[in-house]
């Protein structure tokens, strides 16, 4: 044989084969050894402990140690049968490699959020199986009954308005005195001395205006205010000077004020109510139709108009309470505050305006007082209320109605299962909240030395809108005490408890400032300005359903906190 072929064939063996399967059981030999040593943390491929195995074994794969004749399908099954090999080695090894070189760390405690709710031994004593049970059974009870809305309907359209002073605000009063007797309360009613102001004839229109057409007038849709004073019968006549601001009013000073009709022009801002806050807005305008009259007759004027403070822009005047200041004082339109800025923007625009108006006698009226004697502890009290006047323009169905029905149907959920509270349940329809709060003060000055033995008071004055839960003037610890009563509720979507830094209730006021932990119903506010103080409030506005939540509601809450067995925390 020649020696070129020797050194041929020592080249290119004639069976390549038997030198590829050993070259392959060296490559997997040392991926074995190897992946051993990396599972000790000791590999001696440097990439493989680093993630980039891959790389070196490529590298491996397209060496010189490869017999030179390899055939393309044999690299193939070589790469495939190695990698096959190393990437399940791998997934076996590395977490042990890891591991080892990692010990185990406690994972992350999870944000409150994400955890999952742990009843506490506090809150098992204070809440027994049984008290759950029972407020699961009030909720269900309170919402397959219409109990409220049916004396609802009664106080809004067999009374129908319910002005303090008024006949009617006194049969109402009297008539929920009997509903509560036929339920079995102990009640009384406990008299009031109340302001009495009627309504007269109210009329404007603007007489002279920039582009006034000969003998034309435009009509101005306009309502008194409580607490107005009254003009002439024939009216007066002046120039109107509109402003949007306490600022803006006090820079023009006297010589520009004095003699004229100021109109407050602030505006309720709705985006503000869309959003949910509507009190908010009602808290920012609110404070011109309180105290605008008084400001502008201290300038002068010989009147006072204030924008209309509501959401809904259907040429409704909106009343409520204001300052007395010995002058005419009442609330235009949205749309007529706007026609009157505008004009007087463009020059001198006079306004025609009756209001008369008349502040009567002093009248005796009544808060409505009923108990439910606690069985364990009857001298401590658990308040549940709403105020029974409301303006004269409307029924007072939304404002407050609902509060005193929802309130009476507290104590009928609880006589209809026959459930006893171990604390005293207290049932208050207050009078006077509208006009200045008489019934709140005459209560506080009977009850006040019993503040320190009441545990909470409720008062639902938000409207009949769906329930959110409450807004709660206390302690932190209180909020936290109460997580089963707000359990129960969550089905419904009247779980919240949202703190607050005022009292959640006009006529619960002076508890609160004593200390009493003290609830309002948080509602879905979004529409209850578009009706609030109007000729619109009346018993259409109140979805049954949605009253049956607040009942609901509030039965929950008043029965958790007077059979809770620790009183809230101050």
């Amino acid at each position: 044989m020649p020696q070129q072929h020797k050194q041929q064939q020592h080249k290119y063996p004639a069976n390549p084969d038997q030198k590829i399967q050993r070259h392959l059981r060296r490559i997997d030999l040392f991926l074995v050894h190897d992946l051993t040593l990396a599972h000790a943390g000791r590999s001696t491929i440097p990439g493989l402990q680093q993630g980039r195995f891959l790389i070196t074994f490529l590298k491996l794969l397209h060496s010189s140690t490869l017999p030179a004749p390899m055939t393309k399908a044999a690299r193939i099954a070589i790469a495939i049968a190695s990698l096959t090999v190393a990437v399940f080695n791998a997934a076996l090894f590395a977490p042990l490699s890891t591991s080892a070189q990692n010990p185990p760390q406690k994972p992350p405690t999870p944000p409150v959020w994400m955890s999952h709710p742990q009843t506490s031994e506090a809150e098992q004593r204070n809440f027994p199986q049984l008290l759950l049970q029972q407020l699961s059974a009030i909720k269900a009870a309170a919402l397959n009954d219409d109990y409220a809305y049916r004396q609802l309907a009664h106080l809004t359209e067999n009374i129908g308005a319910r002005l303090t002073g008024s006949p009617q605000a006194t049969a109402a009063a009297q008539y929920v005195a009997e509903e509560l007797r036929k339920l079995g309360l102990e009640v009384r009613l406990e008299p009031v001395t109340v302001p009495h102001w009627v309504r007269g004839a109210e009329t404007a229109a603007l007489v002279d205006y920039p582009g006034m057409v000969p003998g034309a007038s435009q009509r101005i849709v306009l309502t008194a205010l409580g607490g107005s004073s009254s003009t002439p019968p024939d009216g007066i006549t002046a120039e109107i000077v509109a402003v949007d601001n306490f600022d803006q009013l006090t820079a023009l000073g006297r010589d520009k004020v004095a003699g004229k009709i100021v109109l407050f022009n602030e505006l309720y801002d709705k985006q503000k109510a869309a959003a949910g806050l509507a009190f908010a807005a009602y808290g920012e305008a609110v404070r011109y139709r309180a105290s605008g009259a008084k400001a502008a007759a201290d300038l002068g004027a010989v009147a006072s108009l204030v924008r209309s403070v509501g959401s809904a822009d259907f040429r409704l005047p909106h009343t409520g309470f204001s300052t007395p200041a010995g002058i005419p004082d009442a609330a235009v339109t949205a749309e007529d505050a706007d026609l009157i800025a505008h004009l007087a923007a463009q020059g001198k625009v006079r306004m025609h305006l009756t209001l008369t108006p008349q502040k009567l006698a002093d009248e005796t009226s009544y808060n409505v007082i009923a108990d439910l004697k606690g069985s364990d502890h009857p001298e401590q009290i658990v308040v549940v209320s709403g105020h029974l006047d409301s303006w004269d323009l409307g029924t007072g169905a939304i404002d407050d109605g609902a509060g005193v029905v929802v309130a009476m149907q507290t104590a009928e959920v609880l006589q209809r299962l026959h459930l006893r509270p171990a604390r005293t349940l207290r049932v208050i329809a207050w009078m006077d909240e509208e006009t200045g709060g008489s019934g709140s003060r005459a209560y506080t000055a009977e009850y006040s030395n019993d503040f320190p033995h009441c545990d909470a008071a409720i008062e639902s004055d938000s409207g009949a809108a769906h329930p959110l839960g409450f807004d709660f003037k206390g302690t932190t610890a209180a909020i936290e005490s109460l997580r089963p009563a707000q359990n129960v509720l969550l089905s419904i979507g009247a779980s919240v408890l949202q703190p607050s830094s005022y009292s959640p209730g006009a006529d619960i006021t002076a508890m609160s400032d004593a200390g009493v932990p003290t609830f309002g119903i948080l509602q879905d506010s979004r529409t209850y300005f578009n009706y609030h103080h109007s000729a619109a409030d009346t018993l259409d506005k109140v979805v049954p359903s949605e009253l049956r939540e607040n009942a609901a509601a509030m039965a929950v809450m008043a029965y958790a906190l007077t059979n809770m067995k620790d009183p809230l925390p101050r």
